[in-house]
């Protein structure tokens, strides 16, 4: 069995042209993980800020990008119990997904339902699963008002699912584009973000802000939101301390669990909610994708065909 694989990598932060396609090592499962031969993986906005060096992380080069994937166990290591070689799943791996294999915790891995493909699962872990957990931490309910910026995103179109799908009322923005995209996934008051103030009309009126852009976005967010209300932003640090001067809760982002996953695929197989892939790329175009993520103002997901 051969032990290397082709996988993306970078040895420097910096533009897209730092990204490799090259033979790496194969990863070998340790106690508690599996090998995923990868099928297709999620590109997300983290990774090439990660890439530029803009995400205050750690890195120890060479890096493989990515974390979400969708593909087939072809082992597991010691101490795995449920999953078994052969199974498609889907799922989150901090061990890079830009590649042919990748390991994974057996608890960050739910099994793929056959209705989905693997583009869509890919784009399940990172996307949903930030908006599975906002919406649910955020504890909305039937009747709460909704406020998504970038409600046509990777992240924003599904929090307008989840939402909906409690019974909130989902107010979001887009461009002008994508207006009746994000209208015909449920928006019911959507807001062309480039033809005037966002909040206009709408001060203190929303039980819950999920801000998907940053800087000045997020700043005129807070005249949005009801005093007692919340606010989860994923394009920076939590402001705490400015929640506490608006009396608004502040929320952090969360970590998805394996019954999280499980449940969201439940809701695409139910048709409830469903995935968008925005463009679909090879692996070796990895910079293609990440030029096109970077551009934002997409629907859906970018996604890397990782199986030859």
């Amino acid at each position: 069995m051969a032990q290397t694989m082709q996988a993306i990598r970078y040895y420097q932060f910096g533009d897209p042209e730092v990204l490799q396609l090259e033979e790496a090592p194969k990863p070998v499962p340790k106690e508690g993980e599996v090998l995923i031969r990868i099928a297709a993986a999620g590109v997300l906005p983290v990774d090439w800020k990660i890439r530029k060096g803009l995400f205050p992380m750690p890195v120890r080069f060479p890096v493989i990008p990515g974390t979400a994937f969708a593909g087939v166990i072809e082992s597991a290591g010691p101490g795995v119990t449920g999953l078994i070689t052969g199974q498609e799943v889907f799922g989150r791996s901090i061990n890079g997904t830009y590649a042919e294999y990748t390991t994974a915790p057996a608890d960050s891995v739910a099994l793929k339902p056959s209705s989905i493909g693997f583009a869509e699962a890919a784009t399940i872990s990172g996307g949903a699963t930030t908006a599975w957990c906002a919406i649910n931490n955020a504890g909305i309910k039937a009747g709460d008002r909704v406020f998504i910026h970038g409600a046509g995103g990777g992240v924003g179109l599904f929090a307008v699912q989840f939402a909906k799908w409690k019974g909130a009322y989902v107010i979001g923005t887009a461009s002008p584009s994508n207006l009746d995209f994000i209208r015909s996934i449920g928006v019911d008051h959507a807001i062309d973000y480039t033809a005037g103030p966002f909040e206009a009309g709408l001060e203190r009126e929303a039980d819950f802000v999920l801000d998907t852009v940053g800087g000045a976005t997020l700043e005129r967010s807070w005249a949005l939101i009801k005093p007692g209300g919340a606010l989860l932003t994923i394009a920076g640090q939590p402001p705490f301390e400015r929640g506490q001067q608006e009396g608004v809760r502040v929320l952090r982002s969360a970590l998805a669990s394996k019954q999280d996953l499980s449940d969201i695929a439940e809701l695409i197989v139910k048709g409830a909610v469903h995935a968008q892939v925005q463009a679909l790329y090879p692996l070796g175009e990895a910079r293609e994708a990440h030029i096109r993520s970077e551009a934002g103002h997409g629907r859906g997901r970018i996604v890397l065909a990782t199986e030859t």
